[in-house]
């Protein structure tokens, strides 16, 4: 992410990054001998991270790193899925992605296989049934024993691994950290972690972790990504479809900060000066679309006067149709009065009845009446007609709009409007830069009714004695990819100081890479720890154990079996037996009929 005070440039483009497809390695005789190197698999809900157990420069890092998502049509068979760099472009195919995860718990285990087999395959791990290497993974703070025991059952049944190492991530993370700072690993600290669908507060006692008081807030980067494209689709209705969640992510990566004291940085974003320096302009790809509301004066002027006439135009075919069906109805009453005029009586007064007149005199009234209506529909067609000329010569708006005054003609004057095409095709990112990573500390902006992250940590913190809070607060470490906003580290500090008691010591240290230390960390305890010690379950274990063991170390989960009450044998359900009165008939038969019912027990 970009510091806060490298924003001197006004105007940024979207990168818009395009994933390219990941190459298949082929496995290093460093990792085959003399014997299976573990493979290190970060199984992040945004980022999966795979690689070697090696030191070095080039085996000693991640050699995957791609999104934790595949993509894959209804119908299309199994080996057409998508997997992470496979998709150059997310958002065409959006609605086709699934991932395994559900917030940060692995549910869909046929994604998980399909993620397995592609960081199997593009390792070189081409070995026929089964993967001959151990396997470190990652997994949630305090995982259901279901998740653990069907990722087991995927790892030993499936793929048939050797050993398993189960930790968590952000534990990993500082483990890694640790060493870099020469601490011992058996220190108590509590650890904030934030990754993109949860955060977690996990305490940390003489270096296990004290899983009774680990917390979680179900906020993370998904909901920030989400609550800046709300932001900005609503402040931008015309630009819609350019606002994407890709596009969202690189917001937060790049142009966000978190702000030490929220309210007073919104107070500085009132000034114009303070806004003119800090604003983020996003430049746009120019679309001609954009342009229909944007029309010169004579443009308009031009516009208006073909308005006018196709009103005028109705206007004057309404009149004729209207004179024509006048005219119409007084040819038929005339006819009408021709026949009392012809003597035909009969036939006028069967006439009168259709027309729901009672006499002559009131047809007399209704022809004078129909006859003055079609004169002076005459008329105003004719007037109408001498009014028209040819609208070439002037703009012609007075003459045909007697309302208009020549006041208004003589004022308006042909001003072009001042616009720039440039910035309508910007997004002016102001305050969206600390808002959205203010959700963190105020999971209400975005309507979740929880604790913010401070304020669980206070809660976590009030569950010990004075002295382990002194201990706990003396090692507070930052990591996850959403926590590497600029300025977080101070903020956590600031919010430190107003939470602990007064004159107390407290000290924040933020991960040296938060997004990949776990990786690292992981590749350093399996290096420290080789398989068959303690951390790893074997076959064995798992076949005498079950899928759900997990074998405590440093980064890991506490293991709590479940007590499963084995079920009480059921007594021997009686039965009903009928009793039957028996009537001789003959010596030679007999007939039974059914009476009543008693109870006798099974046999056995």
């Amino acid at each position: 992410m970009t510091s806060k005070t490298d924003t001197t440039c006004k105007i940024f483009s979207f990168q818009d990054y395009k994933s390219s497809l990941d190459p298949i390695f082929e496995i290093s005789a460093e990792c085959l001998q003399p014997s299976p190197v573990p493979i290190i698999i970060d199984n992040g809900s945004f980022q999966t991270r795979a690689g070697w157990a090696c030191k070095g420069d080039e085996l000693g890092a991640p050699r995957l790193l791609f999104k934790s998502v595949a993509a894959r049509s209804r119908g299309a068979a199994r080996s057409e899925t998508q997997i992470g760099n496979d998709i150059s472009n997310l958002e065409p195919v959006r609605w086709l992605l699934k991932s395994q995860f559900d917030r940060n718990v692995v549910v869909n285990f046929e994604i998980q296989e399909l993620m397995f087999d592609y960081i199997f395959s593009h390792l070189g791990v081409v070995t026929e049934g089964s993967v001959e290497h151990p396997i470190v993974l990652t997994e949630a703070p305090c995982n259901p024993l279901h998740s653990r025991q069907m990722m087991s059952e995927l790892l030993f049944e499936c793929y048939r691994v050797p050993h398993v190492s189960y930790g968590i991530d952000c534990l990993y993370s500082l483990y890694y950290n640790n060493a870099l700072s020469n601490l011992t690993h058996q220190n108590t600290g509590i650890v904030l972690s934030s990754g993109y669908h949860c955060s977690h507060i996990l305490p940390v006692i003489n270096g296990r972790l004290d899983a009774g008081n680990c917390k979680r807030v179900n906020v993370g980067g998904s909901q920030a990504a989400s609550y800046l494209q709300r932001l900005l689709q609503l402040k931008y209705p015309g630009h819609l479809a350019a606002v994407t969640l890709s596009r969202m992510e690189e917001l937060l990566h790049e142009h966000s900060y978190t702000a030490t004291d929220y309210h007073q940085e919104l107070e500085k974003w009132r000034s114009v000066e303070f806004y003119e320096q800090e604003v983020h302009r996003m430049q746009l790809p120019f679309s001609a679309k954009g342009l229909g509301g944007v029309v010169s004066v004579e443009e308009r002027q031009e516009r208006r006067t073909q308005q006018l006439r196709r009103l005028q135009e109705i206007n004057a075919r309404r009149r004729e149709e209207k004179l024509q069906q006048d005219q119409e109805r007084l040819d038929k009453l005339l006819t009408v009065q021709e026949l009392l005029e012809d003597g035909y009586l009969e036939q006028f007064h069967k006439n009168l009845v259709q027309l729901n007149m009672d006499s002559a005199e009131e047809l007399q009234s209704y022809i004078n009446k129909l006859s003055l209506v079609v004169e002076q529909g005459r008329q105003r067609l004719l007037q109408a007609s001498e009014m028209e000329q040819p609208m070439d010569e002037g703009d012609g708006v007075t003459e045909m709009d007697p309302d208009f005054s020549e006041e208004n003609t003589e004022t308006e004057k042909p001003v072009q409007p001042v616009f720039n095409m440039a910035e309508y095709h910007q997004l002016f990112v102001g305050t969206e830069r600390l808002r959205v990573s203010e959700i963190l500390f105020q999971p209400s902006l975005i309507g979740e009714d929880q604790m913010g992250m401070m304020e669980t940590l206070q809660y976590v913190l009030a569950g010990y004695t004075p002295e382990q809070q002194e201990a706990l607060a003396r090692n507070v470490f930052l990591t996850g990819g959403n926590l590497q906003y600029p300025g977080m580290k101070e903020r956590i500090e600031r919010e430190l100081l107003a939470m602990r008691p007064f004159q107390s010591h407290f000290q924040v240290m933020m991960a040296s890479r938060p997004a990949v230390d776990a990786w690292y960390g992981a590749r350093d305890w399996a290096l420290e720890h080789p398989p068959g010690g303690e951390g790893w379950i074997s076959r064995q274990d798992y076949e005498e154990k079950g899928g759900e063991y997990l074998s405590e170390h440093c980064a890991s989960n506490v293991f709590i079996p479940m007590k499963i009450a084995k079920p009480v044998p059921r007594l021997a359900e009686p039965l009903l037996v009928p009793i039957t009165t028996m009537t001789a008939a003959s010596p030679d038969s007999v007939s039974a009929s059914p009476s009543t019912f008693t109870l006798a027990p099974t046999q056995t």
